[in-house]
């Protein structure tokens, strides 16, 4: 039999895209495996811990010379006016502040004293981590009521390769599916799901 390179091209490039629509049928069953992420969530009373690392602000109100911007050490300690080696890691924002409170109530009457965590740190059960095809991947400390759409838009939304409505969120060692083009570029609200502390967003790559 005479050999035909034409024919034979043309049934390469059919079995090719035979493959490739194969490949993406499969890419979308274990897709759609997954359930859709739970748009309740139940966290009550969260608050943030403080961590090495975090930079604190502490007001003191009407004392100003108290007031002050410190970075927890690696020891979780910190120190400020009037306050030396103060245990901060491990306390709620409150926490620490009823404790400085007590300290410096020795020295100034009745003081008022506020924590507020500028710039977090976190550890990773704090932190909501977007791993895979966003714009800029990373680890942000979870914000409480923090939604999907929160979290997107400190990431700065999508790479322009990502398949959005093929995300995943692993929560406890389950896995759900995300749709993020229908939240991000189509609006769909419903989408827009509740997160919880220590979730992971993967967002992969579409096809090309």
């Amino acid at each position: 039999m005479k050999w035909n390179f034409s024919r034979f091209l043309v049934f390469r490039i059919g079995a090719w895209l035979a493959a490739g629509a194969a490949a993406m049928a499969l890419g979308a069953c274990a897709v759609n495996q997954y359930p859709p992420a739970p748009s309740q969530v139940s966290l009550s009373d969260y608050h943030y811990i403080i961590g090495p690392g975090d930079t604190l602000h502490i007001g003191v109100w009407q004392n100003p010379d108290l007031s002050t911007n410190v970075q927890v050490r690696p020891d979780g300690r910190i120190s400020a006016p009037l306050v030396k080696g103060m245990q901060a890691a491990g306390l709620t924002p409150d926490q620490l502040a009823a404790r400085i409170k007590e300290h410096i109530a020795k020295y100034v009457r009745d003081p008022v004293v506020t924590v507020v965590v500028s710039n977090f740190h976190g550890a990773l059960n704090q932190q909501v981590s977007i791993v895979g095809a966003a714009a800029k991947p990373q680890g942000i400390p979870y914000q409480d009521k923090m939604t999907l759409l929160d979290a997107m838009i400190q990431v700065g939304g999508l790479s322009p390769y990502a398949d959005g409505n093929a995300a995943v969120l692993v929560r406890d060692g389950k896995s759900y599916s995300l749709r993020l083009d229908d939240l991000l570029h189509r609006g769909v609200m419903k989408d827009n799901v509740p997160l919880l502390p220590g979730d992971t967003i993967v967002i992969p790559q579409g096809w090309f």
